[in-house]
């Protein structure tokens, strides 16, 4: 199944059977309590007790410690990793403990295919298929994470299936590491992409100088350079991450799909009981770091509802002032009845 895409194009959606799901349930239910306790403790996607705020807090914390950063990007990991024949050579590594059901799960998820599981047509999304989750960590466990423990101890990393950053102490070790980690990548028949993959400075108030690049993201957020308070109110540059760019866009381009000022036919109450479970989870998830970088987007609620207002009453048509004037009314006696309004971005007049 064809779905859009980030870059204005589509990506294919693989929808398993219930057959498979039955297959792939099991290899994980047998396979996954096996292979957890080897993963490495900075190996945060598709893992239990782990999320990817996990990681951003724990990226955030030593991009204040260390000078430098490895922004990694493996070139369509999963589709390079679904076309070898080998995806599966952990769990022959790991499987025989565990006995025939998990064969028997692989053996059904991967049948004729040469090893790939046989829902797998060429590019496809691995959303939802839980065992290739589990594979997928396996694989780069090995190839990517015991790997570079061994070889850099000293640099740290975190990583999200694909997604990878990477701590060094200077802009040479930076650069030593980079290239092993592209040699590492090419021996698992894997590829670093040039244009994506890049050595990062995190420039903040106690480091000098500058370089070409001083930005990053990562799970969402984006690292730069940004103003912040210290604990006694004084103003300092501190290198910390905020909803990115694409994703407060992905944002605004739903808000504008819920067409809330053509919904004169529900109330205010009606509007913000469907909207409120969806700006919950981006208010939890991209307000968890500097909340603030989540304001611009959430204030165009706020606009569409003042339109929806001029729609809705004829005492506000071609009337703006009145409108918000009326929508901080509402705010006033009803501060939660939105989600963003109990994060303070509310409607008000000057």
């Amino acid at each position: 199944m064809e779905i859009p895409s980030r870059n204005k194009g589509v990506r294919i959606l693989g929808v398993p059977t219930v057959a498979d799901r039955i297959a792939q349930t099991v290899a994980r239910l047998y396979f996954e309590p096996e292979v957890e306790p080897l993963f490495h403790p900075d190996s945060y996607g598709y893992r239990p007790k782990r999320s990817a705020l996990d990681a951003v807090a724990a990226c955030r914390e030593r991009c204040w410690k260390y000078d430098w950063v490895i922004d990694l990007d493996i070139r369509s990991f999963f589709d390079s990793f679904g076309s070898r024949p080998c995806p599966t050579s952990g769990v022959e590594a790991h499987g025989p403990p565990l006995g025939p059901p998990l064969c028997g799960a692989v053996a059904e998820s991967t049948a004729s295919t040469g090893g790939r599981p046989r829902w797998w047509r060429g590019s496809v999304d691995p959303a939802g298929f839980c065992d290739l989750a589990v594979l997928a960590n396996l694989f780069l466990h090995y190839a990517f994470d015991t790997w570079l423990a061994r070889e850099f101890p000293a640099a740290r990393f975190e990583r999200y299936a694909d997604d990878a950053v990477v701590h060094c102490t200077s802009e040479a070790q930076a650069r030593t590491v980079l290239a092993a980690i592209a040699d590492r990548m090419s021996e698992v028949g894997l590829e670093l992409h040039p244009d994506k993959t890049r050595i990062v400075y995190c420039k903040d108030s106690n480091r000098k100088g500058s370089f070409g690049h001083e930005r990053f993201t990562f799970l969402g957020y984006t690292f730069r350079p940004r103003l912040a308070k210290n604990k006694h109110g004084e103003p300092f540059v501190s290198f910390s991450p905020a909803v990115s760019d694409d994703a407060a866009k992905r944002i605004r381009w739903h808000i504008r799909r819920w067409r809330l000022n053509l919904r004169t036919h529900q109330s205010l109450k009606e509007l913000a009981e469907e909207s409120n479970p969806i700006l919950r989870g981006w208010i939890n998830y991209y307000g968890h770091f500097y909340k603030s970088g989540l304001y611009p987007s959430l204030r165009r609620i706020n606009e569409y509802l003042v339109r929806w207002a001029m729609r809705k009453y004829k005492r506000l048509h071609g009337r703006p002032t009145r409108a918000w004037r009326f929508l901080a009314n509402v705010w006033r006696r009803d501060p939660n009845l939105f989600a963003h309004w109990r994060l303070g971005v509310h409607p008000m007049v000057g």
